[in-house]
């Protein structure tokens, strides 16, 4: 008889495979299996697995020291990545604060703009808005910035109400408009928000450039974030760009917000900042934020245990060194053309794909029961969980996303490989997914449109 795994896993009483070692796109498991690793886990292996320059980091400053206490001491490791951070960014983000993980970085950013009013003698400005169909992290500060209401709901009563504002879903117009014709109208809710909020109460705006979980990966149309930016300026607002899942490469650019030309005054970085390689994440800020808080107080109320650790650094510096050193930002948006063509022409031959979309390498399909009138699945048929794991026994490893007009009731999965995916290896993608295809139109489909 097995014996019970004591290890807490996302579905307690699943099998889940053992993973025994990753070289690239592909991880393998301990029976020998191959998996491509088409969602570089949760968006995260940017840069594939097992790189030889990254092990070679990692061990190097493992000789040296692995952790100090940031109250303590500073290191080499630490200030470098600070430094790398602000010329990667051309200097708008002088200023970084390390942390673990996405969820902390964002909470961290939201606590550095209350602070940054409080500091400026208006503490009253102190709420943050959001966007429904928005996923932010998991810890109760960020997730009462997150407009993912399957996350949500079973906190409800312990959140702040923070969302308020439509997406830019093109697709399925929140405001019943046609994209192009609209008057960017999803923009302007935020300004309408901050009107009836009052402008002296609100402290920042946070958003992702594209939508990743929470929506399948919508992409804004061109001129959003221009006017979002407008408004956050014309009410004294600041404007913090969660690039947790699009920076460093994944969208075609290193920051997703130079598609828009749109700085943020905070950004927040995690994921393909160590490309999986250890936890790390970052706020990181501009000048003029940090400037009430350096003349003030001159501390940020923040920080954890493991903040600015000289390992985890270290081996952050090496990913994004290799970012720029391979060019991966430039394959990516090559890469991300090549592959969103192909899923476009798949889908013309599938009825349950009603829209692809997405930059670079973070693509998103939506699916549906009806293409002409993009009616969705119910969600309680699990049609997003039943692709992927069909998906997975093709080993084909594809990531969760939610969708429709409320962000509830929607089908959808996200395909983000590493960004330094070859074409010999996307081929190797579409041909599993072909393979998916098959298997959920037989399989699974037809009993999807009678529950439905």
């Amino acid at each position: 008889m097995k014996q019970q795994s004591s290890l807490i896993k996302p579905v307690l009483d699943a099998g889940y495979p053992t993973i025994s070692h990753g070289k690239g796109v592909y991880l393998y498991d301990h029976v020998g299996k191959d998996y491509l690793d088409a969602s570089s886990g949760a968006v995260t292996a940017n840069i594939g697995h097992g790189v030889e320059e990254i092990e070679a980091a990692m061990a190097e400053q493992a000789k040296k020291v692995s952790f100090v206490y940031r109250s303590q001491f500073t290191s080499d490791a630490a200030e470098n990545l600070a430094s790398k951070i602000k010329e990667m960014t051309d200097g708008k983000m002088p200023w970084s604060f390390f942390v673990n993980s996405g969820s902390e970085a964002t909470e961290t950013a939201m606590k550095i703009a209350i602070q940054h009013w409080q500091e400026k003698g208006k503490p009253q400005k102190s709420r943050i808005i959001s966007r429904w169909m928005s996923y932010h992290g998991i810890t109760m500060g960020a997730l009462s910035m997150s407009g993912y209401q399957q996350r949500r709901e079973r906190f409800t009563e312990y959140l702040e109400s923070f969302p308020s504002v439509p997406p830019p879903y093109c697709y399925r117009c929140p405001l019943g408009m046609e994209p192009g014709t609209c008057g960017m109208a999803c923009a302007k809710e935020l300004e309408s928000s901050i009107r009836r909020i009052g402008e002296d109460h609100v402290a920042a705006f946070i958003a992702e450039p594209v939508i990743g979980a929470a929506g399948g990966a919508i992409s804004p149309p061109e001129g959003y974030f221009q006017e979002i930016k407008r408004i956050c300026k014309k009410y004294n607002i600041l404007f913090i760009a969660d690039e947790v899942m699009t920076g460093f490469g994944r969208t075609g650019k290193i920051l997703a917000c130079d598609h828009w030309d749109a700085c943020p005054d905070i950004m927040v970085f995690g994921k393909g900042m160590s490309g999986g390689y250890t936890p790390i994440a970052a706020a990181v800020m501009a000048e003029h934020v940090i400037q009430p808080i350096l003349k003030g107080s001159k501390s940020i109320m923040g920080g954890h245990t493991f903040s600015a650790n000289p390992q985890s650094c270290a081996v952050s510096l090496a990913v994004l060194e290799y970012v720029e050193k391979h060019d991966v930002a430039s394959k990516a948006a090559a890469s991300g053309i090549f592959l969103k063509q192909a899923l476009k022409k798949t889908a013309e031959d599938h009825s349950f794909i009603g829209d692809v979309r997405g930059k670079g390498l973070l693509l998103g399909m939506e699916f549906v029961k009806n293409k002409q009138t993009k009616e969705p699945f119910l969600r309680s048929i699990e049609v997003t969980n039943t692709f992927i794991s069909l998906a997975q026994k093709n080993g084909l490893l594809l990531y969760p996303a939610a969708s429709g007009h409320d962000g509830i009731t929607g089908s959808a999965v996200m395909i983000a490989p590493p960004l330094t995916i070859t074409e010999a290896e996307m081929n190797d993608l579409l041909f599993r997914l072909d393979l998916t295809y098959s298997d959920f139109t037989k399989a699974a489909l037809p009993g999807f449109m009678e529950s439905n």
